[in-house]
């Protein structure tokens, strides 16, 4: 999580605390809370990298509604297809309304994006935000 916050800086402001940590004041509730749902990425067993699920979603809502929290793959396993591997596996692991969002800024990001709720939905999403929002992304229905 600490790589991931310190990577994210480059989109946000996020600084440091006095112990030297970004910290995630939520990161608990994804063991402890109904609808959220933690998951490591592994290559080789090794670590590559999280995905966080949350029912908090900002477009969508419903029985069925989730959202991506937050999506992480190291940089040395980028660009073979884990992300897009691991992305499709948590929709199917998890059927009904989705939001995926991101900062409007993180255009890595959203290029990934596109081109994986594209591929996975056969071009049927919705998109969500507004260029005023700080946050923009899709929502599809599997």
């Amino acid at each position: 999580m600490e790589l991931y916050n310190y990577e994210f800086t480059q989109f946000d402001d996020a600084d440091i605390n006095e112990y030297g940590y970004y910290g995630y004041p939520h990161i608990d509730d994804y063991w402890n809370e109904t609808g959220r749902f933690p998951y490591l990425i592994r290559i080789n067993r090794k670590i590559a990298g999280f995905v966080l699920i949350c029912p908090h979603c900002q477009y969508i809502s419903g029985a069925h509604a989730h959202c991506i929290g937050e999506f992480f793959v190291m940089m040395k396993y980028r660009r073979m297809g884990v992300g897009s591997y691991a992305a499709a596996q948590v929709f199917n692991n998890h059927p009904g309304s989705w939001e995926v969002c991101y900062l409007q800024n993180n255009i890595p990001a959203s290029k990934f994006w596109k081109t994986v709720i594209t591929e996975y939905t056969n071009n049927k999403y919705q998109t969500c935000g507004t260029q005023q929002d700080q946050m923009i992304g899709f929502t599809f229905h599997n």
